[in-house]
């Protein structure tokens, strides 16, 4: 699967102006957990379907569905948000996709367990005539309607910028470990593919590397362990590490064998809150800010005219990317920012996407006070 791009990456120009429509009152109550929800109903508003593939990493409940859900009820305020999270069971994502047909929906918006698996999803939909949204990880190999999400490729690279400026040497000849996502996400490969762009380029020498299952911090922390006794505590310089979760499972694997994570710069990304605090105590170098609020608000501006039968908006897509079908996807493409101490103020913050109160608790009042953060 590659990626047709128009720059690194494209920035949402402006949200959809959706004209009025017949729509009744919406009750959300914008909650997690798994199984089927609904927002609004009444009347023939349409549904529509969020099908989410897990809650260990914790935008999925605390931003992607809330934010998504707040946005389909601004934009059709009778529009019913079926929900369903597939923790990470293929299978069950199937059959929640196909029980949402069956239920009404009139759009399917998928963030699939498997990419592959998820072809069977769009291809049935597709013959049942529900259009199918790819959000934040982009099925392979059947015809869907549309895509948003981030430029996996440029937030490899600049998780691999961050970490060579925090190798010895510029990072020549540096020895590090590399935890990549699950092979199952399309979004993993390129992700990899973009640190290596970095970081082989610069001579880094990769001494153990591993993809994740699941993006799981307990499977992320097996392996850290496990490349500690092949490489040894001074065996290698610093930690690549694809999302904030399996970060903490490595610093976690680092302490559990005696060595301070704040001398072993490690990566990240998602912005949670847990890898903001880490950063702030100096325990994680790093993390990837995804405009995941605006992901999701982007997805529900596709997903409203399509339940409604009018296709998908031209105003809202400005790309097109190839997913190994029989034509390309219209898609939107949204900019990523490197977070440190020095800018979560002023991007996290700012943005709300993580409050102060959120990120400074009492273990981490001083060294929020340290970097500005109110």
């Amino acid at each position: 699967m590659s990626f047709i791009r128009t720059g690194t990456a494209v920035v949402l120009a402006g949200a959809l102006a959706l004209g009025a429509a017949a729509c009744g009152s919406s009750d959300d109550n914008g909650g997690g957990g798994t199984g089927t929800s609904a927002s609004g109903g009444g009347g023939d508003a349409p549904k529509i379907a969020l099908l989410l593939p897990e809650s260990k990493t914790a935008r999925y409940e605390n931003q992607d569905r809330p934010s998504f859900v707040r946005k389909v009820r601004e934009l059709c305020p009778g529009c019913e948000v079926i929900y369903a999270n597939a923790e990470q069971d293929a299978a069950q994502q199937q059959q929640q996709a196909e029980q949402a047909i069956t239920n009404g929906a009139k759009v399917l918006v998928i963030d699939a367990v498997d990419v592959r698996a998820a072809a069977a999803i769009a291809n049935n939909a597709r013959t049942q005539g529900v259009p199918v949204v790819s959000y934040a990880r982009l099925i392979d190999g059947a015809d869907i309607d549309a895509y948003v999400s981030i430029d996996p490729f440029r937030v490899g690279q600049q998780q691999g910028e961050a970490l060579l400026r925090a190798l010895p040497n510029g990072g020549s000849r540096a020895r590090i470990v590399m935890i990549n996502g699950s092979p199952t996400d399309s979004n993993s490969a390129p992700y990899k593919q973009g640190a290596h762009d970095v970081l082989d380029r610069a001579g880094v020498d990769v001494v153990k590397e591993y993809d994740t299952p699941d993006w799981s911090p307990d499977k992320a922390q097996t392996e850290m362990e496990q490349a500690i006794t092949a490489a040894g505590k001074d065996g290698f310089a610093g930690v690549y590490s694809a999302n904030d979760g399996m970060a903490g499972g490595a610093i976690a694997a680092m302490r559990a064998n005696g060595i301070d994570p704040r001398t072993k710069p490690v990566t990240g990304q998602d912005a949670e809150v847990a890898g903001l605090q880490r950063i702030l105590t100096g325990e994680q170098l790093m993390t990837v800010y995804q405009p995941i609020n605006q992901i999701a608000s982007t997805a529900a501006e596709l997903a409203v005219p399509l339940a409604r039968g009018e296709g998908v908006p031209t105003s809202v897509t400005t790309t097109e990317v190839d997913n190994n079908s029989s034509r390309r996807v219209p898609s939107v493409l949204l900019d990523t920012i490197a977070i440190t101490r020095d800018n979560i103020q002023s991007v996290i913050v700012r943005d709300g996407f993580a409050t102060a109160a959120q990120i400074c608790t009492d273990a981490y009042r001083a060294a929020c006070d340290a970097a500005g953060i109110r």
